[in-house]
């Protein structure tokens, strides 16, 4: 059992949990939680950290789940395991997980792609939503400009709540040439944007399609949303101006998936 937060591996799990920079220099990231760890595929897994009083408790459930993929947990004492964790109640069980590495094309494909495309995206919280809501929309893929906040954030992880599990995504050095790309595809991208003239709802989603979504505060940059094919407006009531990006790719992301379905469309 580890109990001293000077071992080198504790200072190793809290270097990854803080700093972009090391999670990117391993291509791994960390992941906390009994659910999380349960959805996680193995061929990711990479290390597993317990805390004395989940081991106890729990050493059953972790040793059917990591059963033949010869990977052994380390027991953390409740204290150190406190101090490596990014929660202020932790469940007790924490993973190193590898990161994804798609590209655009894996990441657009499909027989019919429904993409999101963030611009300067910085809040973990609404990253994680998007990735969530995304998957039980049936987006196909999420491309991000690498000014958006860090995916693996263990803040981002949480709010996936295991979607970035299963949900494609992948991060470009230059968004303009994706969207490029994206409609050299086929994809049609639209923007919500006040110079819209039509009602987001009053557009066709059914084939492919993209959405461009921006950052919190400032939305999106003129020369992004000037790719557009099309720009449309979500209308709303009282003196609100804008909705928070979570909230306005989930109203868009929903549409299209409301299409789709009506439609029989299959991605």
């Amino acid at each position: 059992m580890i109990t001293s937060t000077s071992n080198a591996k504790v200072k190793r799990l809290v270097s990854l949990k803080k700093k972009r920079k090391a999670r990117d220099e391993e291509k791994v990231f960390l992941v906390e939680g009994i659910r999380m760890f349960r959805e996680m595929p193995l061929e990711i897994l990479r290390e597993v950290y317990m805390s004395e009083t989940f081991y106890r408790k729990d050493k059953k459930t972790v040793r059917e789940v990591l059963a033949g993929s010869g990977i052994v947990p380390e027991i953390l004492s409740d204290t150190v395991f406190g101090y490596v964790s990014d929660t202020r109640t932790p469940q007790g069980i924490l993973c190193v997980a590898r990161q994804s590495e798609r590209k655009l094309r894996e990441t657009a494909g499909g027989n019919c792609p429904h993409i999101i495309v963030l611009e300067h995206l910085q809040d973990p919280g609404n990253l994680g939503t998007i990735l969530r809501t995304a998957e039980g929309a049936g987006v196909t893929g999420i491309v991000m400009d690498r000014e958006c906040v860090d995916i693996y954030n263990p803040k981002t992880i949480r709010s996936t709540m295991g979607s970035v599990y299963r949900m494609p995504f992948c991060y470009t050095e230059d968004l303009h040439d994706a969207v490029t790309e994206l409609k050299g595809m086929g994809i049609h991208i639209y923007a919500a944007h006040l110079a819209g003239q039509r009602f987001y709802d009053e557009e066709d989603y059914s084939m492919p399609c993209g959405f461009l979504i921006g950052n919190e505060g400032n939305g999106l940059t003129e020369e992004t949303a000037r790719l557009a094919d099309t720009y449309i407006r979500i209308p709303m009531e009282g003196q609100v101006e804008s909705l928070n990006a979570a909230v306005a790719a989930s109203v868009l992301m929903f549409e299209a998936a409301r299409q789709r379905r009506m439609s029989g469309r299959r991605i």
